[in-house]
């Protein structure tokens, strides 16, 4: 343990750590009938679980980078992953549903600050040159997680207890922390060190703004979206939002640097994470409730439907390693997505969901062609970003993908209710199948963003599999 190579072990407990919050985001998903039947509530009310998670993630987002730079990345990132772990546990632990919602939204805040300081401490280890050949890596968190979370989430729910769905981290991120406190350097960016002040109106302002987005995001479609406490927070957020943004322009250390979308690659990159994990998150949480509330499937099989996007994810990562330095991004992002809406919009077909091989072969389709474009616009996205301002790249990237995520399960969940489907009892296919759709015409929006992305958008050069350790970024 003592000799470990630190960028070994940043790899290690960056996988473990993002294994776990990308698993949480979707795991969940299956057993919010059980939850709700075990607690004695309406599966509205269990919607909760998931909304607190997002909630809570978005409040924590801004602050991540400050801390990161200010503490140091090592420090915040174990102390972040040990306090999930905790809260893992409590969850897990939980015997009514207010107990689990509040560690839920523990879980979020520690999760809100795993992923962009994760993030940074990955991409200052690693330079450009060999972060597509990281890739590999990077999809098993980053994507593969949040796909193989609905079956595993439906086994252990039919076959243990929906409990174990928070058990199964905390074993996983007592490891992670104590290989990290071994293994880990301290990162931290000189030019930051001697620390800008902190942002306090940024925080004041960007932080309840989204916060009270995701509420009414999560919260509108079960309660209605002219329920006093949705129709306070969703204009309330939107104000608290342009007011957040006017200040981060014009302030001279901001809690988030907008002004690294002035870098059209990395701006086109953000936007794109934004449709498409919208496109994703609305899928994988419409198409398991096709399954069980309307075609009367089981939890696990449910979850199983939506297993094979992990095989072409991963399969994805591989067409990108290869593709990207020949073609560029741009030429690369935009058919894949094309072809990733034509997918989407396939799953909604009548008769297609009843077919489980046609599910199957579509679901491994969503993988590959929806991985190879995020992985290819995220790559090239960050290529120009200097390592000191990674910790805010880093941030504001995580901050819109999050919402992002958001907003897709608001809007299939809207269209839901409004056909409804939102229940999980209504029979007819009908309003799942609309759902399914307006996942589709997300996808489709990143392709029109894609297609604006500059032609001369950075792409890796090709690479051979020798490590460049002379290479490595110090930080």
């Amino acid at each position: 343990m003592k000799g470990i190579n630190p960028r070994v072990a940043v790899v290690i407990v960056y996988t473990a750590a993002m294994c776990m919050n990308g698993l949480d985001s979707t795991i969940v998903n299956p057993a919010l009938l059980t939850i709700a039947r075990d607690f004695g509530e309406p599966v509205s009310a269990a919607n909760t679980v998931e909304v607190a998670f997002l909630v809570a993630l978005a409040v924590a987002l801004p602050v991540a980078g400050w801390l990161g730079d200010r503490f140091g990345t090592k420090k915040v990132f174990l102390g972040s992953l040990a306090v999930f772990t905790a809260a893992s546990a409590v969850c897990g632990l939980a015997q009514d549903l207010p107990t689990l919602v509040l560690a839920r939204v523990v879980q979020g805040i520690a999760g809100g600050l795993l992923t962009p300081v994760g993030m940074t401490l990955l991409f200052r280890a690693f330079p450009p040159h060999e972060r597509m050949k990281l890739s590999k890596v990077l999809i098993v968190p980053t994507a593969l997680m949040p796909a193989l979370g609905p079956p595993l989430g439906g086994f252990l729910t039919e076959h243990f207890s929906w409990h174990w769905l928070f058990f199964v981290n905390v074993p996983i991120g007592a490891a992670a922390v104590l290989l990290g406190m071994v293994g880990l350097r301290e990162e931290k960016e000189e030019a930051e060190d001697g620390a800008a002040p902190f942002d306090v109106p940024g925080f004041l302002l960007a932080t309840p703004a989204l916060g009270l987005l995701t509420y009414a995001l999560g919260f509108g479609p079960a309660h209605g979206w002219t329920s006093p406490s949705v129709a306070v927070a969703g204009p309330l957020g939107l104000v608290l939002l342009v007011a957040g943004c006017v200040h981060l322009l014009r302030a001279k250390s901001p809690l988030l640097e907008l002004r690294l979308l002035a870098d059209k690659v990395f701006a086109s990159a953000t936007v794109l994470a934004l449709v498409t994990s919208a496109g994703l998150m609305g899928v994988l949480f419409a198409f398991p409730l096709l399954y069980q509330a309307a075609l009367g499937a089981s939890a696990l099989d449910a979850g199983l439907s939506v297993f094979p996007e992990a095989l072409g994810l991963m399969l994805a990562s591989q067409v990108a390693d290869r593709l990207m330095p020949k073609l560029g991004p741009r030429l690369l992002a935009v058919p894949a997505l094309v072809l990733a809406t034509g997918v989407f919009a396939a799953l909604a077909v009548p008769g297609v969901a009843e077919n489980a091989w046609a599910v199957r072969a579509l679901m491994f389709c969503v993988g590959l062609v929806l991985g190879t474009a995020v992985l290819t616009v995220q790559i090239a996205g960050f290529a120009d970003v200097p390592p000191p301002a990674m910790g805010q790249a880093m941030g504001l990237f995580t901050i819109v993908r999050t919402l992002g995520g958001a907003l897709g399960i608001a809007a299939t969940a809207a269209v839901m209710a409004a056909s409804g489907g939102s229940h999980g009892q209504d029979t007819d296919p009908g309003p799942y199948r609309a759902a399914i759709l307006v996942t589709a015409g997300l996808v489709a929006l990143g392709a029109l963003v894609a297609l604006r992305m500059p032609k001369d958008a950075p792409a890796p050069p090709p690479f051979d599999d020798e490590p460049h350790e002379e290479q490595a970024v110090a930080a």
